[in-house]
């Protein structure tokens, strides 16, 4: 047993997310055979991912305050602190703080069986997309 080292928050990366998100790895694979990433994830008031899809599909558990999913119907699910979405392997989708909050969720999923086929990032979430309409 060990307790596991301490890693520094990050700030995600512009080319993936819009507004202010913040990360805090909680688990990462130590093993060639494991495959559990998890991570604290906070959004600033209105911040969002770009599209993207996950190969082995997400867990996201809202810990405080309001998220926001996306589909590429155009659906829009708010989702509370306690709650907890799964969106299945390789659904486009995208997550946010609603407006005027600040959100935080645990993000939980498996490496794919190549790492850098974990998370397919696409195109940036339009306003229109986050607010509820099509772009």
């Amino acid at each position: 047993m060990n307790i596991e080292p301490s890693i520094p928050t990050s700030k995600n990366p512009p080319e993936q997310f819009q507004g202010d998100v913040w990360l805090d790895a909680i688990a990462l694979p130590h093993e060639g055979d494991q495959r559990m990433v998890v991570a604290t994830v906070r959004f600033a008031p209105g911040a969002r991912t770009a599209w993207h899809s996950h190969a082995r599909g997400q867990y996201l558990r809202v810990t405080q305050g309001v998220a926001r999913f996306g589909d590429r119907d155009g659906n829009i699910v708010e989702v509370h602190a306690g709650q907890t979405l799964y969106t299945p392997p390789g659904q486009d989708h995208w997550h946010a703080a609603a407006p005027g909050c600040f959100m935080e969720h645990i993000a939980m999923l498996e490496n794919a069986d190549d790492p850098a086929g974990t998370t397919m990032w696409k195109e940036h979430v339009t306003d229109a997309e986050y607010e509820g309409g099509q772009a």
